[in-house]
């Protein structure tokens, strides 16, 4: 099987988010009438005949659990394709082997530690050199741009500076000049932004966070509307076979059904947090894409639903107070990983981010990144304000 090709909303006369969410790629299964698809265990299919088979053959180059989840996720994104894999990682690592040897990565200067340290300390020693570069700065990145570049990759919002980047902008000049466009659509999830749309070759996705949204399954996906793209990404899949098991496959499907009312409690819940910390004198700065003055703030408000559920901040008594503050809330949890219904608290450069130190990518030792979640706004903020008192 491989890639799962998927008709849009529009095509399935499905128009609307949640609706897809909840019926895409998930039919009653036709012997029983189960309105959940099956977990299916199986690892080999029987076949009829030599090469003739139901559309499976071994579960991992097809599972109709997986099959479910791919043409689901995909749908949301409003991609022809979707490849489910075992983790972020692994699905990073996917698209990675689409460069050949030479191709440059151009990474925004601000990324997930795992992406940095996945493209500078495995790819790029095996040949594949790699820019951090201010993809904010659209002037400087067309007069600037290397001649070997295969790849631009970007996050927006990032991790953990929530940065925003203009993608369609990007995808101008990159398109121009050659290069894949991948983004990383973690943070803003598909209900609140879909880069196919706006012209980006692949969306990457750790499946482990927003659309899983319950801190119970570790997974990625992979997205892309381009026949040629699809057939080489689906072709690594199988053969490096870095597949989630059909267990992980239902809990994305379970988890998926609810995004859209999750984002919109997330989104609600962080613009309480950013209330409390804009005013709070401990607080230098407020890193949110809603606020006017944060960076690439037009461009999210251009090509966002909404702002999304992660929050960051930086303290102006230094790294010594954030490591307190990360460790005195009693609702949120200190704790790495993000996008599930419970609120996370973290330091970046001791936690997530550490790989990145002493790099372009290093993150400031005073920053703590929240990942706000369902409760209840008040004890989210009653508890932030009581740890920030501890300073």
């Amino acid at each position: 099987m491989g890639d799962t090709e998927t008709e849009t909303g529009a095509e399935r006369g499905l128009a609307g988010f949640s609706t897809r969410a909840i019926h895409a790629g998930q039919d009653p299964e036709p012997t029983t009438g189960a309105v959940i698809p099956p977990i299916s265990l199986s690892t080999t299919f029987a076949q009829d005949g030599v090469g003739n088979h139901k559309g499976f053959e071994y579960s991992r180059s097809g599972n109709p659990t997986r099959t479910a989840m791919e043409i689901q996720v995909a749908s949301l994104e409003e991609a022809r394709y979707g490849m489910a894999f075992a983790s972020g990682l692994a699905a990073e690592d996917n698209i990675l082997r689409l460069l050949t040897q030479g191709q440059r990565v151009i990474l925004g200067n601000d990324a997930y530690g795992g992406t940095f340290r996945l493209i500078s300390k495995v790819w790029a020693p095996l040949g594949f050199p790699w820019s951090a570069v201010d993809l904010t700065d659209l002037d400087g990145l067309r007069d600037n741009w290397p001649s070997d570049t295969g790849m631009v990759w970007l996050e927006t919002p990032t991790n953990p500076l929530l940065t925003c980047f203009d993608i369609e902008a990007i995808v101008s000049i990159a398109h121009e000049r050659g290069a894949i466009v991948v983004v990383d659509n973690t943070f803003a999830t598909p209900y609140l932004q879909q880069p196919i749309t706006l012209g980006a070759d692949i969306v990457v996705h750790s499946a482990t966070k927003y659309l899983g949204g319950h801190s119970d399954v570790v997974g990625g996906f992979v997205a892309t509307s381009d026949d040629g793209l699809a057939e080489r990404l689906s072709f690594t899949q199988n053969a490096a076979g870095a597949v989630p098991s059909p267990f992980d496959c239902y809990l994305v499907l379970r988890g998926v059904k609810t995004l859209a009312v999750r984002m919109d409690r997330h989104c609600e819940n962080a613009r309480a947090v950013v209330d409390l910390l804009v005013d709070h004198d401990a607080v230098e700065r407020v890193l949110y894409p809603q606020l006017p003055d944060h960076p690439g703030h037009e461009a999210a408000a251009k090509q966002m639903r909404d702002f999304g559920g992660m929050v960051s901040f930086t303290l102006r008594a230094g790294r010594d107070a954030a490591m307190r503050v990360a460790a005195a809330t009693s609702i949120f949890t200190l704790a790495e990983s993000l996008g599930a219904v419970e609120s996370l608290i973290e330091h970046p450069g001791a936690m997530t981010h550490m790989s990145a130190a002493g790099s372009p990518l290093e993150v400031p030792d005073n920053l703590i990144r929240l990942s706000v979640g369902i409760e209840d706004a008040h004890d989210l903020v009653d508890d932030l304000a009581a740890a920030l008192d501890t300073i």
